[in-house]
C-alpha cells in the first residue's frame, strides 16, 4: 500500500490538492501497477512562518524588503 506524505509552504486550493492527489495516484498506477484504492496521500499545508530554508524563515524571504526602495546611500 503506497503512502504518500506532500509537505507545501503555504496554503493550496482543495480543487489544487484535489489534482495534486489525483495525479500523484495516478502515476502510482501508472509506474508501479499500484491499485489506485490503496494509494494514500496526505497533504500537510505548513505555515510560511514555520518553515525556513537557507537559514532565513520563508514567510522573511518572501516579504518585500522594506529598504528595497530606497535609493542606495552613497
Amino acid at each position: 500500500m503506497p503512502f504518500v506524505s506532500i509537505r507545501l509552504a503555504g496554503a493550496a486550493s482543495a480543487a489544487q490538492k484535489a489534482g495534486i492527489v489525483a495525479d500523484v495516484t495516478t502515476s502510482l498506477v501508472t509506474r508501479l501497477g499500484k491499485n489506485p484504492a490503496a494509494v494514500q496521500v496526505v497533504i500537510e499545508e505548513v505555515s510560511p512562518e514555520n518553515y525556513g530554508a537557507g537559514g532565513v524563515l520563508i514567510a522573511d524571504r518572501d516579504r518585500p524588503r522594506e529598504d528595497a526602495d530606497a535609493a542606495p546611500s552613497q
